[in-house]
C-alpha cells in the first residue's frame, strides 16, 4: 500500500517537480514552484492534470482563462488544452498533481525548471510505456 500524508510531503519538498508514484493509469507528482517562477506553459495532448494547491498563492491559466490559486484550490486541465501555472507571491507555490495517463519518467526527481526542462527535451523524462 501507499500512503502519503500528501500535503506535508509536499512542503517538505525543495524539488520543482518529484514524481511520487506512478500506476499504469495515473501519476502522483508534488511541485514547488519559486517566487516568480512558473510551470512553463504547456499541452498534454492525451493526459488529464488535476491539480491541488498545498500553499502559495498563483494564477492558473488556462484556455486564455486566467484565476487566482492558493492553499486548498482544485484545478482541472483537460487533455488537448494550453496552461500555465504561475507563482505570484513571495513564498513557494507547492502542489500536487495527478496525470491521467502518467506525463514524467518513474521516480523523475527535477530540482529546477531548467533541469525539469532539459530532462524533456533529451528524452529522459518519457513516462513509462510511451
Amino acid at each position: 500500500m501507499e500512503h502519503f500524508t500528501i500535503a506535508t510531503v509536499a512542503e517538505q519538498s525543495p524539488d520543482f517537480r518529484r514524481v511520487l508514484w506512478t500506476g499504469t493509469h495515473t501519476q502522483l507528482v508534488i511541485m514547488t514552484i519559486p517566487a516568480g517562477g512558473e510551470i512553463g506553459e504547456e499541452v498534454h495532448e492525451g493526459t488529464d492534470q488535476i491539480l491541488t494547491f498545498v500553499s502559495g498563492t498563483g494564477e492558473a491559466r488556462i484556455a486564455g482563462e486566467t484565476k487566482a490559486v492558493a492553499q486548498g484550490d482544485l484545478v482541472v486541465v483537460p487533455a488537448g488544452t494550453k496552461h500555465n501555472f504561475v507563482n505570484t507571491g513571495p513564498n513557494p507555490l507547492v502542489l500536487y498533481t495527478v496525470y491521467g495517463p502518467p506525463e514524467h519518467a518513474d521516480q523523475a526527481i527535477h530540482r529546477t525548471k531548467e533541469e525539469a526542462d532539459e530532462a524533456e527535451e533529451s528524452g529522459r523524462d518519457n513516462p513509462p510505456n510511451s
